[in-house]
C-alpha cells in the first residue's frame, strides 16, 4: 500500500452531521475494517492525513472538506460530490472517481496513478504538479481546470478543455483525442494538432497514437 499515515490519527474537526460523525467515530474505534461512508454528509470535516484505503464513499458529500493527505488508496469515491474539497498531496491510486464532482477542487502534488475519471466534472479544479498515470479520463471535463506542472503518462486523455485550461509545464504522454470548447462551439484535436495545442500553452506532451504503448 503506497500510504503512510499515523495509526493514532484523528480527524481535526468533525463532520456536521451526526450521522456521518456516527459512521466515522464507529471506525475510529475499529479501524480494521475500511471505512462505510456510502452517501454520508462528510461536510464541515476535517479529515486531513487520514487512512482511508479501500472505504467505501459512493455518493458521499465531500464538498469543501479537507482531505490533504489523505490516503484514499483503492477508495470508491464514484459519484462523490468533492466540490472545493482540500485533496493536497492526497493518495488516490487506484482510486474509483468515475462520475464524481471535483468542481474547483484542489488535488496539487496528489499521486492519482491508476485513477478511475471517467465523466468526472473537475472543472475550475487544480492539478498542479499531480502525477496521472495509466488512468482512465473518458469524457472527463477539465475546462478552466490548473495542470500546470503535472506529469502525464498511459492516460486515456478523452477529456473536454477550453481556453482558460493551464497547461504549462504538463509534460508526459497521452492518448486523444482532446475536444477544445469555445463557446457554443468545440473542436477536436488529434496528434500533431493536440501536441501542438499544448506546446502553445507551455506544455510538452507527446500525444501516442491508438494501439501503442506510450514511452
Amino acid at each position: 500500500m503506497p500510504c503512510d499515515t499515523s495509526e493514532d490519527w484523528q480527524p481535526a474537526a468533525l463532520p456536521s452531521d451526526p450521522e456521518a460523525v456516527r459512521h466515522l467515530q464507529e471506525w475510529l474505534d475499529d479501524p480494521s475494517y475500511s471505512l462505510y461512508g456510502i452517501e454520508q454528509d462528510f461536510r464541515g470535516a476535517d479529515l486531513s492525513g487520514g487512512n482511508f484505503a479501500g472505504g467505501w464513499f459512493i455518493g458521499a458529500r465531500l464538498a469543501g472538506v479537507r482531505l490533504a493527505g489523505a490516503c484514499f488508496y483503492r477508495a470508491d469515491l464514484q459519484s462523490a460530490d468533492l466540490t472545493g474539497a482540500d485533496l493536497t498531496g492526497a493518495c488516490l491510486v487506484k482510486a474509483n472517481l468515475d462520475e464524481a464532482v471535483l468542481r474547483s477542487a484542489r488535488l496539487d502534488g496528489a499521486d492519482m496513478v491508476r485513477a478511475d475519471l471517467y465523466e468526472v466534472d473537475a472543472a475550475g479544479a487544480g492539478f498542479r504538479e499531480t502525477r496521472i498515470g495509466g488512468a482512465w479520463l473518458h469524457g472527463a471535463d477539465l475546462r478552466g481546470a490548473d495542470l500546470s506542472g503535472a506529469v502525464v503518462s498511459e492516460n486515456s486523455f478523452k477529456v473536454r478543455v477550453d481556453d482558460t485550461t493551464l497547461v504549462r509545464g504538463l509534460t508526459g504522454t497521452v492518448r486523444g483525442p482532446i475536444t477544445v470548447v469555445s463557446g457554443d462551439s468545440s473542436s477536436e484535436l488529434v496528434g500533431c494538432e493536440l501536441e501542438t495545442w499544448i506546446s502553445e500553452r507551455g506544455g510538452n506532451v507527446r500525444v501516442v497514437p491508438p494501439g501503442r504503448q506510450p514511452g
